[in-house]
């Protein structure tokens, strides 16, 4: 059996990057942060090729996720890059239709907005303090898992920081994890080195893969109906996205929205980033 594995690259959850300055593009930090995320992209590529994967794709998942550089990401896979990516964002592509994927890959990824000790963390904008499915607080592996799961996609390998990894396992128990760092603060951690950290990605998605062949690999899909709500920074922001069509205003920063499924609960979240850009006082990220 030879398999296709879709990696989603964030940036935030990179080895050696502990500041908003190394992912923020127009700084001096930002063209070496870059090359860092490229780097353990392309060890999750090389991973996934060790275990026999016949397609590969990355999807740059970061900001205007055109971040990855194409003549230095490994040449077996395929890059999707571009913004805004229809309809799925960080996932662009996981729509494989007659092609599907056997398995997600998630690297770079960081921990949900609010969360201690975890570096720069947030859940797909720095406009909401909270984003809560169910009443369950989610982050962003928790949403990607859910919508890749709604394509059948399991998702196999998270890295980041601890407490992305901590967080990842809450509700994929099966999911294996790198740990490429440990946060002291939002912008403070202790970090692997980059060579270190991208050869233990490396290994451990070679391993991941070849395990989704022997049932190693659950689907995460959770049913419905769903509850979407987020808290937001302010009120500025709550009233702003509180005009996109089917949202309720229950709180003075707290919007809510009902779904009977997952793709139209996030397709809401993706609306309400894009009005709360608008209004944030902080540069919002991905």
């Amino acid at each position: 059996m030879t398999l296709s594995v879709f990696i989603s690259v964030d940036m935030e959850g990179i080895a050696g990057i502990t500041t908003l300055r190394q992912c923020t593009r127009g700084t001096d930090d930002y063209a070496w942060g870059r090359q860092l995320m490229t780097a353990e992209a392309s060890a999750a590529v090389a991973g996934a090729a060790d275990a026999g994967a016949r397609k590969i794709v990355v999807s740059d998942s970061h900001a205007d996720m055109g971040n990855l550089l194409p003549h230095e990401l490994d040449p077996r896979a395929d890059l999707i890059q571009g913004t805004p990516k229809l309809p799925w964002s960080m996932l662009a592509g996981i729509d494989a239709g007659d092609d599907p994927f056997d398995a997600a890959v998630f690297v770079g990824y960081h921990a949900g907005a609010g969360t201690q000790a975890a570096v720069l963390d947030h859940t797909y904008s720095g406009a909401f303090t909270e984003v809560r499915v169910n009443e369950q607080p989610w982050n962003e592996t928790h949403l990607n898992a859910a919508l890749a799961g709604s394509f059948g996609v399991p998702v196999a390998f998270v890295s980041g920081d601890k407490a992305c990894c901590e967080q990842a396992k809450e509700r994929l128990p099966w999911v294996r994890t790198v740990a490429v760092k440990e946060g002291f603060g939002n912008r403070t951690g202790r970090s692997q080195s980059p060579s270190r950290a991208q050869a233990g990605i490396r290994g451990l998605v070679r391993e991941s893969v070849k395990g989704v062949e022997h049932g190693g690999a659950e689907v995460f899909a959770p049913s419905g109906p769903f509850v979407l709500e987020v808290d937001t920074v302010n009120t500025d922001v709550a009233d702003a996205i509180a005009v996109a069509p089917g949202s309720d205003r229950c709180g003075p920063r707290t919007v809510r929205f009902a779904a009977d499924d997952v793709r139209t609960a996030y397709r809401a979240l993706l609306t309400w980033r894009a009005l709360g850009r608008r209004t944030a006082p902080v540069a919002p990220v991905v």
